[in-house]
This record gives C-alpha cells, structure tokens and sequence, in this order.
C-alpha cells in the first residue's frame, strides 16, 4: 500500500487548502488562476521536463478539486469558469472520480522484465516453463519476447534467483475486481459498471492521475451563503485528530457547520437493527448474514458475486440513519457527512437525506484554509453520546463485535472478518457465495455472520485518511472509550 506521506498527496491537499481559502474569502473565481503558478514557480525544479508542463497538470488538478470532469477538458477555457460552474452547481455531478490522461501516460503496460541478476543458469526453469517459448537466452542471460509473452507470471515463480520482476500498472494492480484498463492510447479507463467505488486506485496511483472530484466548494458555498449545514462526522474522522472529546465538534462549528451529529449514533442504531435481523435469520434457517455498512461491501457483491445477494443485512447504514436524525431536526438543513471513504459518495448520491459527501482530505483542507488548529479548540458538549461499541465500527471486526454483544444469545454467533476487499478478499466472498448457493456444502465451523471492509483496518485504512492506519487505530480506541 502507498504511504500516505507522498508527494501526490501532499499536492492534492494543499490544492484544496488554497481553493477553500480563496472562496473563504470571496475571492475563488479571480484567484484560482493563480493556484498553478503559486505552487510551480520559476527557480523550482520541474517535477516533470519544465514548470510549465507542471503548471498545466496542476491546472487539471484544480479542475478536479473544483468537482469537474477532466473527461471534458477544454485548454481553451479558463480556470475562473470551471470555478464560476462549481459555485453554480446545484449538486454533485456523476461520474465521482475522474482520470488525469497526462499523468496516467506515465505509467507503461504491465509487464515481466529480467534483470542484471540473472545467472544465466544451467537450469533454466524460466525457459523450460513458459508456456508460449517467450525466453531466449542471449550472451548468457535470458530475456522475454514481449510478443510471445502472456504475463502468466511462470518465469517469475519459478526463477531461483527472483532475477525476473513483474513492473505493474498500480491502479490496475489495486482494483481488485478488473474495472481498470489501458485503452489503445495507452489511458486508463474505468468501467463504472464493474467499479465498486473502494478508492483503491486513488490511493495507490503515483502520479496522482485517479482523482475523486470534490465537494468541498459546494458545501462551503451553502455555509457562506447563510444556510444551515450540519456535519455528520464518521467515527473514523474522529480517529485521524489527536483531540479530545468535544474538541472536533468545536473546529466543526468554527468552520461554519450549525450543527455537528456523530454518525457512531447511527452505528448504534444499525448494530441495534442487525442484531435483531441476525436472529429472525437464524430463526428462519438462514445460511448467513453479513454487514450492510460498507457501500463498497454492498456493490461487489451486486456486481460481482450475485450468490451472496440474499444474505446482505436489510438494516441501513450508520451515515443514513444519522442523516436521517439530523432531517428530523432540521428538515431545510444541509446535511453533510465526512468520511475517509469513495464508496459513501456514491452512496450519498442515492440516499435521500444526505446532501454531500466531504473526505477527511476536505475537512482538514477547510482547518487549514480557516487557520483552525482542532488541538486548540476550546472542546463543547456533545448531543447524545453514543457507545464504545458504535465509535469502533471505523475498525475491522468493530461491527461484528457490536452486533456480537447485542444478542440475545452470543453463543450462536459464529463471525468471520473479511479485512480488505483485495483479491484475496475477493476470492473470501467468491466462496461464501458458493456455500450460500449450496455448491459448496455448509459445515460446523461455517460461519453466520460475516463482516466486509473494503479498506484493510476498516474505515481508518479508507482511500483519503490523513493519519496512518496504526496511529488512528490507536487514537480510535481512546476515543472510543472516552
């Protein structure tokens, strides 16, 4: 996994900073020209062959964060109408992430090459199993015909040495159900019909060319113009800011929310309602059931392993039962939830009480943007204070556990954590699927319950957190029994 401390993603976060102060002052539509030559100024070396090849990705890069298509790209226009079409939007636009074609040519086409340690063996077991006689020894060192080669992987596995490497497309390499390729010109593309919205690519793309397209203008725009917008902070956000209890509520409403709901309330409330469909199930004589929660979760399963379908909870997630709370308390409220996660904006755009969807990248950009220091802040009471158990759904295995200790009968729960959907996790589902069509027979030690997060650790592992997953682990769990 790529580190979060990055070049790209430090470029991507101080991109959203200046444009949020830009608007924060009035002056977003005049000013937002200026962003690329701020950030690649003359005397700086080029990240790529001059400053101004770096200035016109970075161009592109704050159309994205401005909440446009670059698939719509017009060098013609200028930056002060992308950002007058931003603050004109009435809400987000499909689709939710966008390709940087400039950055993405970087990358070349997946491929195996030998390297200098080669031995040139006697044995040559790379050559003796390649299926399509893709190596040829020359001057003592073998080499792979790139017309021949299918990229099985054999000459890889079976080199004693490891001479032979696989150079991977990254975005490719993360997406673990295929919904990413290379089109003729060598652009990646995406099928959003495969795509289950993990973030996966956007978080492990070098160069930065897969982008979620922002939000942060949107809700900045209903906060400047007077209305009430409340935040509705995942349980993950918390765990990114070393604050105390009440300190994160505070930085909210000095940044102009009215209004601040923890979505753990609504964890609470799912884990209540999955518990108690756990038992109808079981009552009924059902296989298994397995965690509603995560929107990623969900899709794969629709799209990609249709056999499981019928065992995906009913009970709502925990950002739709809080929009809901916050609806009822201020029908003309703009609702708006902040998470580390792709997959909730997709789920946002279905759900008909939350508004917009800002990552964990946009919320501290607005700190930053505001000089707000959440360390600093003078913590404020919160409304009702939900459980341990609902602040731990941000972690892997916190939502089986949760469901786990509202049962009547825990003994009967047999869970099982599916901790990342890469391609191993993938391949988890794949099997549950067969044991729930009954290819494959149900045995003791099958289990009931299973939990899936798309994101490894859970919603602090999610595609745009700002702290590494240990770190927030850590804080999660103080914050948690706080």
């Amino acid at each position: 996994m790529l580190n979060i401390n990055n070049n790209a993603a430090r470029i991507k976060r101080e991109i959203l900073a200046r444009i949020a102060k830009l608007q924060l002052e009035g002056n977003l539509v005049e000013g937002v020209h200026g962003i690329p030559r701020e950030m690649a100024p003359r005397g700086v070396e080029p990240v790529r062959c001059c400053v101004y090849h770096d200035r016109e990705i970075l161009r592109m890069r704050v159309i994205a964060r401005l909440g446009c298509s670059l698939e719509e790209y017009d060098d013609e226009k200028k930056l002060s109408q992308y950002a007058e079409e931003a603050l004109m939007r009435e809400s987000p636009t499909w689709p939710m992430l966008t390709v940087l074609d400039e950055a993405c040519n970087a990358c070349v086409r997946a491929h195996f090459m030998v390297t200098n340690a080669c031995q040139g063996c006697v044995a040559r077991p790379c050559k003796s199993n390649c299926p399509k006689k893709a190596i040829v020894i020359e001057h003592g060192h073998a080499r792979i015909d790139g017309e021949r080669c299918v990229n099985c992987g054999l000459c890889l596995a079976n080199c004693p040495y490891h001479a032979i490497i696989k150079i991977p497309v990254p975005c490719e390499e993360a997406c673990p159900v295929g919904a990413i390729t290379k089109d003729e010109q060598g652009k990646q593309r995406i099928d959003y019909h495969q795509c289950i919205f993990c973030g996966k690519c956007m978080s492990e793309c070098p160069f930065g060319a897969m982008m979620d397209k922002g939000q942060l203008v949107d809700v900045v725009k209903h906060i400047l113009n007077g209305k009430k917008v409340a935040a509705l902070y995942a349980p993950a956000v918390a765990a990114q800011f070393r604050a105390a209890h009440g300190q994160l509520e505070a930085a909210l409403r000095a940044a102009g929310f009215s209004r601040v709901w923890e979505v753990a309330i609504g964890a609470d409330m799912t884990a209540d309602k999955e518990a108690g469909e756990f038992e109808e199930r079981m009552e009924r004589g059902d296989v298994m059931m397995t965690t509603s929660c995560c929107p990623a979760y969900v899709r794969a399963v629709k799209r990609h392993v249709p056999a499981l379908s019928p065992c995906i909870s009913d009970t709502r997630s925990p950002m739709h039962y809080t929009a809901e709370i916050a609806k009822q308390a201020d029908p003309d409220c703009v609702s708006v939830f902040i998470g580390p996660c792709l997959a909730k904006r997709r789920e946002g755009m279905d759900d008909e009480f939350v508004d917009y969807v800002l990552s964990i990248e946009e919320i501290a950009a607005l700190f930053t943007a505001k000089g707000i220091d959440v360390l600093k802040t003078e913590p404020v009471p919160g409304g009702t204070a939900p459980t341990a158990s609902g602040r731990n759904f941000a972690k892997s295995g916190g939502v089986a556990e949760s469901i786990r200790i509202r049962l009547k009968n825990p003994a009967r729960l047999r869970a099982a954590v599916i901790d990342g959907l890469g391609k191993a996790g993938m391949k988890q589902l794949a099997h549950y699927g067969t044991v729930q069509s009954g290819e494959v027979a149900k045995t003791a030690d099958t289990p009931n319950l299973v939990e899936v997060m798309a994101c490894e650790g859970g919603c602090i592992g999610g595609p745009s957190v700002i702290t590494q997953p240990k770190t927030a682990l850590a804080q999660l769990a103080k914050y948690a029994e706080g």
